[in-house]
């Protein structure tokens, strides 16, 4: 498939690939070159990290030691989805 860049050097992915990979508006997609000048894009998922002040932290603690709380239906949901960020690798 032949695609252009945009005087930005942005390109546009075509409307049938984005559908194929489920790719919306605000997607990331990670990009490497490889040997001999070939381009990967792979689409990756960013989570957004939580950030707890004094007291949530504080209640976190207690919530851990009570043993009777439980987690939100969607941090449920996510975690069941979580990975470990790989190891970066060092060239």
């Amino acid at each position: 498939m032949l695609i252009a860049l945009d005087k930005r050097g942005s390109i546009n992915l075509p409307s049938t690939i984005r559908k194929e990979l489920g790719l919306e508006s605000g997607a990331h997609l990670d990009l490497q070159v490889m040997d001999g000048g070939a381009i990967l894009l792979q689409p990756i998922a960013i989570y957004q990290g939580i950030r707890l002040g004094k007291q949530g932290l504080q209640k976190l603690a207690e919530a851990r030691q009570s043993g009777t709380t439980s987690m939100p239906a969607w941090l449920t949901k996510e975690m069941k989805h979580a990975e470990v960020d790989p190891e970066p690798e060092i060239s």
